[in-house]
């Protein structure tokens, strides 16, 4: 099978694969005429799928990316535009979970979700790194704590934020302000030499959450984590086990949540500049 087929007896020659072709593969030569992939096409191909969604007819199908793997979209199953807001509002930071576990399928569920978040050329170079070892991510928090506590003794100490104290405190007091007592924490990575990297990531993690609270659950972004990574905590980098030559954005804790929220605050109105 050659990289895209087209039943001619399906095509219409509207052109829409040729127009949406973001790699412009495919071609026309005229509108009576069947489309055609170019003969770099198979070099230069995205494998990102547009042409297999556009085309109404049910026509073209793509060797790497199959007409048999690519389902209809279930028109009943689209949200309007307030159902959309409501559901961006409800997503809340959870530092507060129920003494429960999530499945090691239901995790496995959220990240195929999370594959369907864009990556630059179509890439697809995200990894997932999963913790759900509470001993473990314990023995994070644990190391994070060390590294705040190392910090604030040094020099660079007073110009650190003036929360580190007070977690270090609570900490100590059996306050986990680190990784919240949840159950799990992901961690998002890509390879070094991939320039997209943290683009791709960030959105990757934002598709994750969203549909962690559609199942239920709740994640909270780990800055503290993130910030001891990037400053070289040799033992903490080692207890994380990110692949060699990944770079990463923020982990994220996953759990059920304590609490059941029920309003949607406001915030701040948006800055825009209208040019």
């Amino acid at each position: 099978m050659t990289l895209i087929k087209i039943d001619e007896t399906r095509c219409k020659k509207d052109g829409f694969c040729v127009q949406a072709c973001p790699a412009n593969i495919i071609k026309q030569t005229d509108e009576d005429r069947i489309p055609f992939m170019i003969e770099q096409g198979r070099q230069i191909c995205l494998r990102c799928g547009h042409c297999v969604a556009v085309c109404p007819h049910d026509a073209l199908d793509h060797q790497e990316v199959p007409i048999e793997n690519s389902p209809k979209i279930q028109k009943n199953l689209a949200i309007d535009g307030e159902q959309a807001l409501q559901f961006l509002r409800t997503r809340r930071s959870i530092r507060r979970f129920k003494n429960k576990p999530v499945a090691k399928e239901t995790i496995q569920a959220l990240i195929d979700a999370a594959r369907y978040a864009p990556t630059g050329g179509n890439s697809q170079l995200v990894t997932w790194t999963v913790h759900a070892d509470p001993a473990h991510l314990t023995h994070i928090a644990d190391l994070t704590i060390g590294w705040m506590k190392a910090a604030l003794a040094s020099d660079a100490g007073k110009h650190l934020p003036p929360y580190f104290p007070r977690f270090v405190d609570a900490y100590e007091a059996g306050i986990n302000s680190i990784t919240h007592h949840a159950p799990c924490l992901v961690i998002a990575s890509a390879p070094g030499y991939y320039d997209n990297g943290m683009v791709d990531l960030s959105i990757a993690l934002s598709y994750f959450e969203l549909t962690a609270v559609a199942s239920g659950l709740g994640t909270c972004w780990m800055g503290l984590i993130a910030r001891a990574l990037r400053q070289d905590s040799q033992p903490l980098r080692q207890s994380v086990g990110l692949p060699d030559g990944h770079t990463y954005f923020y982990p994220m804790v996953l759990g059920y949540p304590k609490f059941k929220y029920r309003r949607l605050p406001e915030r701040k109105p948006a800055t825009i500049i209208w040019k």
